[in-house]
């Protein structure tokens, strides 16, 4: 094998070690988020400390459902040292919102004041409850995939039992 395909099948496999190295316990058990839900909130917290364990697995999850490149992902971790949840949040509610992930990125990047509640607020497809439903609704779904159970308030089980056959933490 030539040495400059070793290089990049090494890359290759390094790749979510890269990623596991930037998203660490230290980083997760500091994160604060603002998205304007709390109850997203805290799940956005745990998928940091999911993403710490499981990089492969958060990758594929963003890239797959949020339609959003893996590589733009990874970059987003390694490169410009993203928290797991931001980046979730941030490709789920622009595909909520009918916008891009990069929008979502940008937006955040240029004015984080406020958190994800007040960036959210200045995108230009306005907040709905919708949006945060459909955020809502790709949590559960990610935890479903990553056969994760999950948290739900009583009005939320019952509505989620419904859709999703999810273990839930009662």
């Amino acid at each position: 094998m030539k040495l400059p395909l070793r290089a990049l099948l090494l890359s290759l496999l390094l790749a979510p070690a890269i990623v596991l190295a930037q998203q660490t316990a230290e980083r997760s058990a500091t994160y604060e988020v603002d998205t304007g839900d709390a109850w997203v909130d805290i799940q956005l917290a745990d998928i940091n400390h999911y993403a710490e364990r499981y990089p492969d697995a958060f990758l594929d999850e963003v890239s797959r459902y949020a339609g959003v490149p893996r590589g733009y992902i990874a970059a987003l971790a390694t490169t410009h040292r993203w928290q797991a949840g931001d980046i979730y949040f941030a490709c789920f509610w622009a595909k909520a919102s009918g916008q891009t992930c990069r929008d979502s990125v940008r937006a955040f990047s240029q004015d984080p004041e406020g958190g994800w509640a007040e960036v959210v607020k200045r995108m230009p497809a306005k907040p709905q409850n919708l949006h945060y439903r459909a955020v809502r609704h790709a949590i559960v779904a990610s935890y479903e995939h990553w056969d994760r159970p999950i948290t739900l308030g009583a009005l939320r089980r019952q509505y989620w039992s419904e859709l999703f056959p999810v273990p839930v933490i009662e």
